[in-house]
This record gives C-alpha cells, sequence and structure tokens, in this order.
C-alpha cells in the first residue's frame, strides 16, 4: 500500500523536471543571445533619452519665449505651432515641464488642456492688477423729477483721498537708490515714492501724461515712464542718456 503514493509522487517529480530541464538548457545554450538582446534594448532607451534632451535644449528658448508672451498659460497646440513639430511632442515637452516647476494644469471643454507657468514677474503683475480700486460713492436719489430737455448734471470729480503721511526727502532719496539697483521701479514701490496709491499710479500708467504727472509728484522731480514689455517704470532721464 506504500509504494503506490512513493510511485505517483516520483511520477510529479518528474513531470515537473523535465520542463526545467529544458529552461537550463534553452539558458545555457542561449545566454549569449539574450545578454546581448538586453544591452542592445538598455543602448536604445539611453540613446533615446539623449535625444530627447538634445532636442529639449533647442525647444526651451521657444518655451521661455511663450511663457513671456501668454503671461504663463501655454497649450500643447500653441507650443506645437511655434515648434513645427507634432502634438503629442509639444504634449509629453510641456507635461514633463509641467512636473519639472510644478505648474498647474486645467482641462476645460472650450481650450482643452492648459498649463500655467507662474514666474516673478507674472505673479507681481497679478498682485499689482488685482489691488481694489476706489468706488464711487453712491449719490443720493432726488425725489423732484429732472426735466427731459434739461442737460444731464456733469458728473463731479472725486475728491482726493486723504494721502499717507508724506516720508522725508533724504529717507526718499536713500530708497531710490536701494530700489535703482536695476535700474528701474515696480508698480508698489513706485506709488510709495509718489506718495499715492498703488492703484492710482496702475490707472494713470498709460496716460499720456504720465511723465508730468509723475514730475509733479516726485519729491525730486523726476519724470517716470512705464514699459509694456517689462511692466516696469524707468526714469526718462536715463532713457534720454
Amino acid at each position: 500500500m506504500s509504494e503506490k503514493p512513493i510511485e505517483d509522487n516520483g511520477k510529479a517529480f518528474l513531470v515537473l523536471l523535465l520542463p526545467i530541464s529544458f529552461l537550463i538548457i534553452f539558458l545555457v545554450t542561449t545566454w549569449r543571445f539574450l545578454l546581448a538582446l538586453i544591452v542592445l534594448v538598455i543602448g536604445f532607451k539611453l540613446w533615446q533619452e539623449y535625444q530627447w534632451q538634445q532636442w529639449t535644449h533647442r525647444v526651451n528658448p521657444i518655451f521661455h519665449q511663450l511663457v513671456r508672451e501668454n503671461q504663463g498659460r501655454l497649450t500643447p497646440m500653441d507650443l506645437a505651432m511655434r515648434g513645427n513639430f507634432p502634438g503629442t511632442t509639444a504634449k509629453r515637452y510641456l507635461d514633463s515641464k509641467a512636473s519639472e516647476f510644478g505648474a498647474s494644469i486645467v482641462n476645460s471643454e472650450d481650450a482643452g488642456q492648459s498649463y500655467y507657468f507662474i514666474t516673478a514677474s507674472i505673479l507681481g503683475n497679478i498682485l499689482d492688477s488685482s489691488e481694489p480700486v476706489k468706488e464711487l460713492p453712491t449719490q443720493p436719489v432726488t425725489k423732484t423729477a429732472r426735466s427731459l430737455l434739461a442737460p444731464p448734471p456733469t458728473p463731479q470729480e472725486e475728491p482726493e483721498t486723504e494721502s499717507p503721511p508724506q516720508p522725508s526727502h533724504e529717507e526718499t532719496k536713500r530708497s531710490l537708490e536701494k530700489q535703482l539697483i536695476f535700474g528701474s521701479l515696480i508698480q508698489s514701490e513706485l506709488a510709495k515714492r509718489l506718495n499715492v496709491y498703488s492703484s492710482t499710479v496702475y490707472k494713470r500708467r498709460n496716460d499720456p501724461e504720465f511723465s508730468e504727472w509723475s514730475r509733479s509728484k516726485d519729491p525730486d522731480g523726476i519724470a517716470w515712464s512705464y514699459s509694456e514689455k517689462t511692466k516696469e517704470f524707468f526714469p526718462v532721464e536715463e532713457e534720454v542718456k
């Protein structure tokens, strides 16, 4: 009775031993070919990665220019049209840049997938433009009806609000020398120098009389001009030089 289970176990062992033996023989006879195939695959992957790195170095200037022009918002179509390469390649490139710089990816039905890259200058413009604008005072409603033939009343200018305390001339001059290290001021710095609110500078920056208005407000009588390209303010005397 005990010989039959032993015989069954021996047959099961032989059934397992035969495939293992064939596998060992196959590996011994073909290990050189398999090793060469593995090395070839690894070398091909490394070559593809090297080609991708070289290609990204050529595309980086186009990417940086688009970020400045579009205020940080890019789509794969924008990059593909500017660089004249397939959309799948542009999407792969933007995905790698989004992972590198921590950009935000927004999916919309109209514009598709958009990538938002926030730089220091773009963030400064967002903060400057988000400052609250002074609300106009509500006018009381008169009970008497105005005649239809009467001319409409001329709007009255809003009275100037109380300005912050005026800094001394020496403090303003020292602060200007520190601020003009890069030859320009941002909106909040110029507003502090002119002793006005930042929203006032924001509303007046594109006026033709901005230089004369800033000269009248500047403690040293310096006229300032606004650059749309850099979103900064420069002294007019330095531009003439």
